[in-house]
Parts: C-alpha cells; structure tokens; sequence
C-alpha cells in the first residue's frame, strides 16, 4: 500500500497513530522481503564486510604499509594475497584500502542526493519557469564529460578530499534531481496533493510531508545506484593519480603502481581489482533488489 492511501480513506482521514502502525507495516513488510531475497543479503554481508574493514582493519593488527622484506612473493600461507614489489602484504593492503575507497563516494552521493532530492522536489512541484530553468542547469551538467570535468575541477582546485567530495556531489546530483522530479510530476495529480492545496497547506509542509515520503523509495534506489558509480569513479581518480597518493593502500592507486606486473606478479593487480568489483557490484545489487521490492 502506498503512503497516500493511507492519508485519505472512504471514511475521512486517519488518525496519526493509525497512520503511524501502518506506515511502520509498510516498511517491517519491505525489511522482510528484501532479507527473503539471497542477493540481496549476499550483497548487503559484502558491503558490511568492507565497511568493517574500512573502519576496523587498524583494530586488526594489519600492516598495510610495512616491508615483509619478500618482494613480489605469490600467495601463499605466510601471505595469503602474496606481496608487492616493495614486499607490502597484498592483504593487508586490500583490507585497508576500503578506508579511502569509502571515504569519497558516500560523502558525495550524500550531498548529491541532499541537493538532487531538493531540486527535483522544487522542480516538480513548482513547474512553469522554475521547472524549465532547473531542467536547462541539469542538462549542462549531464552533457558534461563525468572523468573530464573531475580532471578540470581536480587540476583548477587541487585533490583534497573536500573538493573530490563536492565534485562528486556535484557530478551526481542533476541525475538524481531528473529522476526525483519525474516522480513528483507523477505524484502532483493524486488526491492527497489536490487535497493538501485545498487544506490551504504551505508549500514546505507539502514538500516534506506530502511528497517527499511517497517518492523517497525513488531516491533510495537512486542514491544507491549513484553510490556504486562513485566508489567507481573514485578509484578511477585515484588511478590516474588525481586522489589517493603514495603509500596509501587505495585500490586504483595499487592497480596503477602494479600494472606493470600484471603478467609476472598478477595478484598485485587482481585482488585490488577484485575488491573494487566486489564492492561496485554489491551495491548495484543492493540496489535493484530494494527496486524490484520498494515497486510491487
């Protein structure tokens, strides 16, 4: 059931208490399905565990950056991801470079969905010239290059974190606001809108406690999506040298310094590219899982 049935009823409106419960039913109900799916609680056990690891792997005893004194060793029992050329452990690097790994991204897409959601809730609802002015301002944005304006903003203002952190708020937040817009222009036809403008009620309170509940799912499931393609982006920064430097245990800078060894010391390359994969693909699964279910 959505939100706005239970606003209005045959009989009048509900009482907030009676509105609450269900509202609470509403979303027990969506917890449960969501841990009924496998993917969904593979996905959510591998975000969890780099989480964890981005935070904890100091608590672990790991040492990212000290030398083992064995340069390029293979896996094996003394080193399960085996080491790099300088003889760092390849495991330990791959644990601790969750931390900047989710140190970008979700900060960003944390912004980009404060100010998209804004924006596409004003768009929306406000239409007319306020719509079509928001409208041309996303579509510069969206025609622009994502890496390309990174590499601009990044070569005018530096590479520190909060810059990284706007630009990437910024890259992601007219995506975000063209959806949330979509689904307010659904919304603003159904009876609980019609019903709040004859209340005489102000546009904020509408905004907030009108629509913003029946089309916060949409952003959810957007902000999700969005977070995948930033760890991604992030990690393709730090790549080409333009986020994390040396000796930071990052995941694209790893892949970047060993590179070279792809063919003689493969797992210098495929684990960090593995835990970049794993990451990225959980969080797209999370995603259309909590789709799939927040739709029926």
């Amino acid at each position: 059931m959505a939100i706005e049935d239970l606003r209005l009823t045959a009989t009048g409106t509900p009482g907030t208490a009676a509105l609450t419960t269900a509202e609470t039913r509403i979303r027990r109900g969506v917890v449960v399905r969501l841990l009924r799916r496998p993917t969904f609680v593979v996905s959510a056990v591998v975000v969890l565990f780099w989480v964890v690891a981005a935070v904890g792997w100091r608590w672990f005893g790991l040492q990212p950056f000290a030398d083992t004194g064995h340069q390029l060793a293979a896996p094996s029992g003394a080193y399960w991801f085996g080491t790099d050329d300088i003889g760092r452990d390849v495991f330990a690097r791959a644990l601790a470079g969750a931390e900047p790994a989710l140190a970008i991204g979700p900060a960003g897409v944390i912004l980009a969905t404060a100010l998209g959601s804004t924006m596409g809730l004003i768009a929306g609802y406000r239409r007319g010239w306020v719509d079509a002015a928001f409208m041309r301002v996303f579509d510069v944005f969206l025609a622009l290059p994502t890496l390309i304006f990174l590499l601009v903003i990044v070569g005018a203002f530096g590479a520190g974190v909060p810059t990284l952190i706007l630009t990437v708020g910024l890259v992601f937040a007219p995506g975000i606001a063209r959806i949330v817009r979509a689904a307010v222009l659904t919304e603003m036809g159904k009876q609980y809108i019609v019903t709040a403008k004859l209340q005489r009620e102000s546009t904020t309170r509408i905004l907030l406690r009108e629509l913003l509940p029946n089309v916060f799912p949409t952003i959810l499931v957007q902000a999700t999506l969005s977070l995948a393609a930033a760890i991604f982006l992030s990690s393709s920064l730090s790549f080409l040298g333009l986020a994390s430097s040396p000796p930071s245990p990052d995941w694209g800078l790893a892949i970047s310094d060993n590179r070279a060894y792809l063919q003689s010391a493969s797992w210098t390359v495929l684990f960090p590219a593995a835990a970049i994969a794993s990451l990225v693909v959980a969080v797209h699964l999370i995603a259309d899982n909590l789709k799939e279910v927040l739709d029926r």
